[in-house]
């Protein structure tokens, strides 16, 4: 999942909702902020000074890059799957949580209450069901204090009230979340370990060198587990991808939106690939990928690699947004031919931002040999133009 301004127009969003209800950063019934303090927050909380920019001298370790990084502004955490009944039904989901850093660490004031944070945290849960093309999607907000979200490292643990990814004592990753009668829970096992994208984890998105991100995946994570729709519970199993991302200001202004594709297809290969777009329609050059070879290897793809062509397009009766709807991948270099359409066109967010990202069949060839698979698209700024935000 690309660090994005999508995330960040939302979070900005919800600065200033929720500093019209009171600040975050102190809920101490003692404390009190004038109307000129709030307006100062929310004028702060945007403001990339102070925080660190992701570095190309870094280097990623695990397992304590796995949690959280506060000297940085923005960072998530992103599961999406796909999963099949034994009779081959099929369900797509994402769960995904976002940590935003109000202020730089050494800018925050200390407040003695335990409700008191310097950040925020927002998820998205989403459930896509193929048989009645029904789709499902959930939002919720809550501050890293009094347990009610957060993240850590060892061992692994991200939550969100009753949302949450936690790494269990014989190293799998246990999933769950639940709202308005739709559940998932699941066990995922890592099959290839992180894969670290760009330079080893450093992926540069403009012409800054502070520009980037750091960003790897777990491309492989075989999934069993049950989905609950309405009282109905399905046994599962299928594949998940987690891409975990932070950075301070990734992207440039010119840069309007974009598409990411995670794609995993039958002999354990995966490819993620991001197409960033422009203001003139364009194809950003800092466009890339990774093609994850099934022993984990990763090949680095760049703008130059590939071509992504759009062969229809699908408007929400929602939002109006039209949206790309089946792309042919093509990436010569690796004899790499894919056609992608939806588990089925209505898989659009309409939450805080409106943005597309769903479950996609894949059917292809790669070095002359037929391949099928599946995998999720992300299709962002469709239905506004991210330029100028931030």
């Amino acid at each position: 999942m690309l660090m994005n301004k999508t995330k960040r127009v939302i979070f900005n969003g919800l600065f200033v909702m929720l500093a019209g209800a009171g600040s975050l950063l102190s809920c101490n019934a003692n404390d009190t902020y004038t109307k000129s303090h709030t307006a100062n927050w929310v004028n702060t909380v945007g403001d990339p000074q102070g925080f660190q920019r992701a570095d190309p001298n870094r280097q990623l370790v695990f397992p304590a890059d796995h949690g959280p990084h506060p000297e940085f502004q923005t960072e998530w955490w992103y599961y999406t799957g796909n999963l099949t009944t034994a009779a081959g039904r099929h369900f797509g989901y994402q769960l995904t949580f976002f940590r935003r850093a109000l202020l730089p660490a050494g800018e925050a004031q200390p407040h003695s209450s335990g409700w008191s944070s310097n950040q925020v945290y927002m998820g998205h849960f989403a459930l896509s069901d193929t048989e009645t093309r029904q789709h499902y999607a959930f939002e919720r907000f809550s501050r890293a204090a009094a347990g009610l979200a957060g993240a850590q490292s060892a061992p692994h643990h991200v939550w969100l009230e009753n949302w949450q990814v936690q790494e269990s004592t014989n190293g799998l990753i246990q999933l769950s979340a639940y709202d308005e009668g739709i559940t998932i829970d699941l066990q995922l096992q890592d099959l290839k370990g992180p894969v670290l994208h760009g330079i080893t984890g450093y992926s540069r998105k403009g012409p800054d060198p502070g520009n980037a991100s750091h960003y790897y995946s777990q491309s492989r994570l075989h999934t069993i587990g049950t989905v609950t729709i309405a009282g109905e519970t399905f046994p599962i199993s299928g594949n998940s991808w987690m891409d975990h991302e932070f950075s301070t200001n990734a992207l440039s202004a010119d840069q309007v939106g974009w598409d990411w594709f995670a794609l995993q297809m039958d002999g354990d290969i995966e490819l993620m690939l991001y197409q960033i777009r422009r203001v003139d329609g364009s194809s950003d050059p800092y466009s890339s990928g990774s093609l994850i070879k099934p022993d984990g290897e990763l090949i680095p793809i760049n703008n130059t690699q590939f071509e992504i062509t759009v062969e229809d397009t699908w408007r929400s009766s929602g939002s109006g947004t039209e949206y790309p709807s089946q792309w042919r991948i093509h990436l010569p270099t690796q004899e790499i031919d894919l056609s992608l359409s939806p588990s089925f066109s209505d898989q659009e967010m309409e939450l805080s931002y409106i943005y597309w990202e769903g479950a996609v069949n894949i059917a292809g060839t790669i070095q002359g040999r037929s391949v099928r698979g599946m995998g999720y698209v992300e299709l962002t700024g469709y239905a506004r133009s991210l330029e100028g935000e931030f």
